[in-house]
């Protein structure tokens, strides 16, 4: 069950509760994260995902086509923690929580 993608995980929930940690958005950003070293073509498919739902909180997309440019640009260009800074700023911008947590899922404190 560990292998299920995101979106299945979001059906599965039926988007019925409202805990950040089952949060279809956030799932999308951990993978993202976990991929951008190693699989530049998921990454861009999680960035048209991302671009198609809204942050109320940024009143437009939680990542704007702008930025998935960026961060796609950066990886074609071999620059995968330049666009891993560019998606976390988007993270921030999408969940803005305590300090703990702000470091975002998949994130260690050094």
């Amino acid at each position: 069950m560990t292998d299920e993608s995101p979106g299945e995980r979001a059906y599965r929930r039926g988007f019925r509760q409202k805990s950040k940690r089952d949060d279809y958005a956030l799932d999308l950003f951990q993978e993202a994260r976990a991929k951008l070293a190693t699989d530049p073509r998921r990454v861009g498919e999680i960035l048209g995902e991302l671009a198609r739902l809204y942050n109320p909180l940024a009143d437009g997309p939680i990542v704007d086509l702008a930025t998935c440019a960026a961060i796609m640009a950066r990886l074609e260009a071999g620059r995968p923690g330049e666009a891993g800074d560019l998606l976390e700023q988007r993270y921030l911008l999408y969940a803005p929580f305590d300090d703990a947590e702000r470091r975002g899922p998949g994130t260690s404190e050094s």
